[in-house]
């Protein structure tokens, strides 16, 4: 990893976790509510989502008091969806980032409502944001909406489920995973764009960074699943392969989903030509998301 990637990463990581302890301290209802909540958003997830707003922000030589708070809320959404994804209804996993999974801990009714909970908690975040107009707040909202729900991460993941078992094309597996993976990803980049101001011409080339980079980053996933193993990758190894699930190596084999993966690298990063900046932040995010080996 670059050492300035590595910095800033160093720098911002506790600061997003403060943040999430801090909403999470709000959680007194039920003990064990909370206890489940803050078991997955304390499982020592990357944070990449949180920090490509923090990001995009700094690459816009912005700032904005709100802005890890718009950072918290993506990654209680990411948290809700990967407990939900995890159920036995759904792909039944046991491991996710080196420990039990939610329910395997909390039992599928706590882990329901826990996921169930984060998703709330983050647009209560969004509707409390202290310096951001309340016009751009509510857009903040509604995109967040769009890209976690039916048309986009909840969609994708149901055409996921539509497709085990079954050989898709290219375009349809594309087409999955601009939602199940991409849409949440871009809203990331999208966010920070809007807590910068930066004008519409500008953020159309962020858009295209952020579609680049999303599918970049499914195509490294669908990789590291045949040829990482369980232990570097905190969950199951060859668990798409188990439950026949069209991929890019399956559909291209390993070299050809590697001159993919490296052809949305490239696109991300001829996207952010415009940026006035030394070294961009997000360019080396590009860079570690399809080096990254978990």
């Amino acid at each position: 990893m670059h050492k300035e990637l590595s910095k800033f990463i160093n720098d911002n990581l506790p600061l997003i976790d403060e943040k999430l302890h801090t909403v999470l301290d709000g959680v007194n209802l039920s003990k064990t509510l909370k206890e489940s909540m803050a078991y997955s958003i304390n499982a020592g997830g990357k944070r990449i989502r949180p920090l490509l707003v923090l990001a995009t922000l700094k690459d816009l030589q912005a700032d904005s008091k709100d802005a890890l708070a718009v950072a918290g809320a993506i990654e209680l959404i990411h948290t809700y969806s990967l407990i939900h994804d995890d159920l036995p209804s759904m792909d039944d996993d046991d491991y996710r980032r080196g420990k039990l999974t939610n329910h395997k801990v909390f039992g599928e009714a706590v882990a329901v409502l826990a996921g169930d909970a984060l998703q709330a908690l983050a647009f209560q975040m969004l509707s409390e944001l202290k310096e951001t107009n309340p016009a751009d707040a509510l857009r903040l909202m509604h995109l967040l909406g769009t890209a976690s729900g039916a048309a986009g991460m909840v969609g994708g993941q149901m055409l996921d489920l539509e497709g085990e078992q079954k050989k898709l094309s290219l375009s349809e597996l594309e087409q999955i995973h601009i939602h199940k993976t991409g849409a949440l990803l871009s809203f990331c980049i999208e966010a920070g764009a809007i807590l910068a101001g930066l004008e519409s011409e500008k953020a159309e080339n962020l858009k295209e960074y952020a579609y680049h980079i999303g599918l970049a980053f499914q195509i490294q996933d669908d990789i590291l699943d045949v040829t990482a193993t369980t232990e570097q990758l905190g969950k199951t190894a060859g668990s798409d392969t188990a439950s026949e699930k069209s991929t890019y190596p399956a559909l291209l084999g390993l070299d050809g989903a590697q001159e993919r993966l490296m052809a949305h690298h490239q696109s991300a990063k001829e996207a952010l030509a415009f940026l006035e900046v030394e070294t961009s932040l997000l360019a080396l995010f590009a860079d570690y998301i399809v080096e990254r080996q978990s």
